[in-house]
């Protein structure tokens, strides 16, 4: 028997796009497609620093679905771009259920991959009332040893490209990669800024995928260079939430989720996930008994690989499949 090789659903438009204002002067980008009658489902998208984009629309069956994706503070089309200030994991969460105030929806699929399943988590933490559901990709937690194996232990593994991170620095500054990057990404030499944010961000993106695709196969003579903007926000946003932690510091992230056990939950990760390693899924499942805890042999990070999108959209069209009556 072979199993099902579940694909992304066909491109789609959002049919509103909206902002919301905080009390402290940030304003969140949010959008909605799909059936507007449909099952509400919030995606969270992972960074810190990324924001979202129109292929994350194509996890969810349209018909079925009210998709509402956003933009976290500082990120893609959410204001100021790249600010840092009144930007913590407390903010984020409050701007998801402002959000779901503002569409007047009492209970919502949540989706996240990567520090969106981080803010996922955090979410449903603290607002367990409204969430039906959890989807869970590449799970990080913000643990102080996450941390140490993305900007260190990672050279294990890729010890090449950790190399590449370190020797855009002056020798003397090697020492604390997560400093020196901070200390150029936030001056106000915007050509240093630039530079500096395109190398720390091609850090990540050279180890995302287990088989790394050649620029040739992944960009066509049509694709356009992020411009230096948003490679500045990206990276400043990531650093700022690293510098803390993510805010999440000494909490107990595992023992916490004993009181989500109600909540219907899917973890999927990858076996070679070299930014997220898969013992945190694996602790996480154990915390979570109840939970679908799905291990994608040939893959990594990247929820673009092969196998886990299979395993998302799985995963949507099951929670699809047990409310359908809905």
């Amino acid at each position: 028997m072979t199993s099902t090789n579940f694909v992304l659903f066909p491109e789609i438009k959002e049919y509103a796009s909206n902002l919301l204002q905080t009390a402290d002067n940030h304003t969140i980008y949010f959008e909605e497609c799909g059936n507007p009658d449909g099952y509400p489902v919030v995606f969270l998208h992972g960074g810190p620093g990324s924001g979202c984009n129109p292929t994350q629309r194509r996890f969810f069956d349209p018909n079925f679905y009210r998709i509402i994706l956003l933009d976290q503070r500082g990120c893609g089309r959410s204001m100021p771009l790249g600010c840092t200030e009144n930007n913590t994991l407390d903010d984020l969460v409050a701007d998801i259920d402002a959000i779901r105030v503002k569409l007047g929806i009492r209970k919502w699929l949540v989706f996240g991959g990567s520090w969106g399943s981080t803010l996922a988590l955090a979410y449903a933490l603290a607002h367990t009332e409204h969430v039906s559901g959890l989807i869970l990709r590449g799970i990080f937690l913000s643990r102080q040893s996450e941390i140490n194996w993305f900007l260190s232990d990672i050279k294990h593994m890729y010890p090449e490209v950790l190399a590449a991170l370190s020797h855009y620095l002056p020798l003397d500054e090697r020492g604390d990669l997560l400093k020196a990057y901070a200390k150029r990404i936030f001056s106000n030499d915007n050509e240093l800024a630039s530079n500096a944010s395109k190398q720390w961000n091609n850090f990540e993106s050279s180890i995302m995928a287990l088989i790394p695709r050649s620029d040739s196969s992944t960009l066509s003579k049509d694709t356009k260079p992020t411009p230096a903007n948003i490679e500045i926000a990206r990276a400043r946003v990531q650093i700022h939430f690293i510098q803390n932690l993510c805010f999440i510091g000494e909490r107990d992230v595992l023992s916490e989720v004993a009181n989500l056990t109600h909540i219907p939950t899917t973890i999927i990760q990858g076996r070679y996930d070299m930014v997220c390693p898969p013992v945190t899924a694996y602790e996480l499942s154990l915390a979570m008994p109840h939970s679908v805890y799905k291990v994608v042999p040939d893959a990594g990070h990247s929820a673009m690989e092969t196998g886990i999108t299979s395993a998302l959209v799985e995963a949507t069209e099951a929670f699809k499949n047990l409310n359908q009556s809905t």
